[in-house]
């Protein structure tokens, strides 16, 4: 009996998503942060990048790990030249190339200096990636820029209420809140629920600075 009421509520579910996007349409809300006039809250932001391999095989997934793998001393240097980016790493997750990151500032900056800095080493990454963008990507910047926007999962902000003003202007009040979630959440299958930062007051000029790394 559990079972087959299950079933009927996951079904009834799917059913009432679907009505729902039918009678309110939804715009797919951007990825990444959104911007803030708090100079702390521009401090640390977090990206991260989906990347879908073309090739979903373990051999797709091998050679994601040989190019970055070859690459990684000068995809290091790179972003320690950007000189605004706290961590970064790359993970392979269901068939997909994730890169995420912690930086300061604007996204737009970061990803422009990461790019020019890196020059050729980012070409065979997405060289590997369903529909990537056109090479090289560093003769291609801002191109590039809006390629990785676009892949950039949906942030939820960490107070749900403010995606009234942020990403839903046209929301009269909370109690269309939590369908609004739901369909955005069905238009981005690839979402940031939460990040914490153990030191979102500094930046990281002054965290290498205090640690004694220099640049």
């Amino acid at each position: 009996m559990n079972t087959v009421t299950n079933w009927l509520k996951q079904l009834f579910e799917r059913i009432l998503i679907r009505i729902w996007a039918w009678l309110q349409e939804t715009a797919v809300a951007p990825g990444g942060p959104r911007d803030s006039p708090q100079p702390t809250d521009n401090l640390m932001r977090t990206m991260n990048l989906v990347m879908p391999l073309k090739d979903k095989t373990a051999i797709g997934r091998a050679q994601a790990a040989l190019v970055i793998g070859s690459s990684l001393d000068e995809i290091y240097s790179g972003l320690d030249n950007v000189g605004t980016v706290h961590m970064a790493r790359f993970t392979i997750v269901d068939n997909n190339l994730l890169m995420f990151s912690f930086y300061d500032g604007d996204f737009h900056a970061y990803i422009r200096d990461f790019i020019m800095t890196l020059g050729n080493a980012f070409d065979g990454v997405v060289g590997l990636i369903e529909d990537p963008p056109p090479l090289p990507c560093w003769q291609h910047v801002d191109a590039f820029i809006e390629w990785v926007h676009q892949r950039d999962a949906f942030q939820l902000p960490d107070d749900p209420g403010t995606m009234i003003d942020v990403v839903a202007p046209k929301l009269d009040n909370l109690q269309d809140l939590s369908r609004y979630l739901v369909l955005q959440l069905d238009k981005n299958p690839n979402v940031q629920l939460g990040a914490y930062r153990a030191y979102p007051g500094y930046s990281v000029a002054q965290v290498r600075q205090r640690l004694g790394v220099g640049w």
